[in-house]
C-alpha cells in the first residue's frame, strides 16, 4: 500500500490514515444538556497517544474547534510542539460555544466569524497556519457557503491556511465548496456498514480527497461494545441523538448493528487483522481517494489504529464478498 495519499487537487501529502480528535476533548454539551463528547479523558495519555501515531508514521490529525469547546485544539497543539512542521493539521468552523460551562451555543455562517474562529484555532493550536480547513455545518445552505468558499479563497491567499474542505454528507453541497480552487477534500461518514457512492463519485469526478469520519461506526466496528451493554453518561452514544446509528438510548449498541458485524468478522480479520483494522482496510479498497479518520483516547488505541497501514487494504473480492453479505 502506498505510504501517503495525496488531498484532493492540492499538493498536501498525509499518511493514508488520519487521527481524529473528537474523542479527546473531554466531555461537553449542546443547551438542553445533551453530551456531545465521549466521556472523561485524560489529556496526558492523549498527548503520549498523539506521540506515539507520530512516531508510527500517522501524519494527519482532524480536529474542531467546538470539540471540548476547544479543549481538543488545545490538547492537540500541545501534543505536536516543535513537530508540528512534519503533520497536516485538519480544524473545523461554524459552531458556536461557551468555553467555560463546555456548551454549544448556538451556529454562525458569516465569513466574519470564520475569520474570528480562524484567528482563535490557530492561537488554541499554537500554530501560523491551518492545512485544511473544514465549514462544520452540514446542512449550511448552498448560497451561504458560496460566501464561505470565497472567504476561504482569501485565507489562502493570507497564508493562514492552505486548502478547505465541507465537513457534509450531501454531495450537492459538497460539490458548492468543489467549485473553489483550493478545495482540497470533503469530510463525509464512511464504514463497511454505511457506504456513499454518491460521495466517492463525487471526490473521484472533482478530484477531491474523501476523509472518512465513523471509519470504525462509532466504535462498533473496534469490536469492544456488547448489546445492551450501558455507557458512561458524558458519552455522546449513551443518549445518541437522531443521526447516531447503531445504538439505543440508554442501553448501548444495537444488537442487529452487532449482527452484521459479526456476519463480516472472518473477512475482516483475516490476514492478521484486528476487526478495526479490517474496517479501515475496507474503507482503502473502496477508493485511492479515501483517507480514514479514526478517533481515540489511549495509547493502545493509537497503535492498533496505526498498526492497520502495514496491513494494507482488503482485496476486489474480499469487498464484492462483503457486499454480497449486506445486500449492497
Amino acid at each position: 500500500m502506498e505510504t501517503t495519499r495525496t488531498l484532493g487537487r492540492s499538493r498536501i501529502d498525509v499518511s493514508p490514515l488520519g487521527f481524529g480528535c473528537w474523542a479527546i476533548g473531554g466531555e461537553w454539551q449542546d443547551g438542553g444538556g445533551q453530551p456531545l463528547g465521549w466521556g472523561k479523558v485524560d489529556d496526558d495519555e492523549s498527548v503520549r497517544a498523539i506521540h506515539r501515531a507520530l512516531d508510527l508514521g500517522v501524519t494527519f490529525f482532524d480536529t474542531a474547534d467546538v470539540y471540548g469547546t476547544g479543549h481538543s485544539e488545545r490538547v492537540l497543539g500541545r501534543a505536536l510542539g516543535k513537530r508540528r512542521a512534519d503533520v497536516v493539521v485538519a480544524t473545523k468552523w461554524g459552531n458556536l460555544f461557551d468555553e467555560g460551562t463546555r456548551t454549544l451555543t448556538g451556529q454562525d455562517t458569516s465569513p466574519e466569524h470564520a475569520r474570528a474562529a480562524l484567528t482563535a484555532s490557530l492561537g488554541r493550536l499554537g500554530t501560523d497556519h491551518v492545512d485544511l480547513y473544514q465549514l462544520h455545518l452540514s446542512d449550511a445552505h448552498p448560497e451561504q457557503a458560496a460566501r464561505l468558499r470565497e472567504a476561504c479563497e482569501e485565507f489562502v491567499r493570507e497564508g493562514l491556511i492552505r486548502a478547505y474542505a465541507w465537513s457534509t454528507d450531501d454531495p450537492d453541497r459538497a460539490a458548492v465548496f468543489a467549485e473553489g480552487a483550493h478545495c482540497a477534500a470533503v469530510q463525509h461518514a464512511l464504514n463497511v456498514l454505511r457506504d456513499a457512492p454518491a460521495m466517492i463519485a463525487l471526490c473521484e469526478e472533482s478530484g477531491l480527497a474523501s476523509i472518512n469520519r465513523s471509519p470504525l461506526a462509532m466504535g462498533l466496528l473496534a469490536g469492544k461494545r456488547r448489546a445492551r451493554q450501558a455507557l458512561e453518561p458524558g458519552d455522546i452514544r449513551s443518549r445518541p441523538p437522531a443521526w447516531l446509528e447503531g445504538f439505543e438510548d440508554g442501553t448501548g449498541a444495537d444488537p442487529e448493528w452487532l449482527g452484521r458485524i459479526d456476519a463480516l468478522r472472518e473477512i475482516l480479520t483475516s490476514g492478521g487483522r484486528t476487526l478495526a483494522q479490517g474496517a479501515l482496510a475496507w474503507i482503502w479498497a473502496r477508493s485511492p481517494r479515501t483517507v480514514p479518520i479514526p478517533g481515540f483516547r489511549s495509547v493502545a488505541q493509537a497503535e492498533e489504529n496505526a498498526g492497520a497501514i502495514a496491513k494494507g487494504p482488503l482485496t476486489a473480492e474480499q469487498s464484492a464478498e462483503i457486499d454480497r453479505i449486506l445486500g449492497r
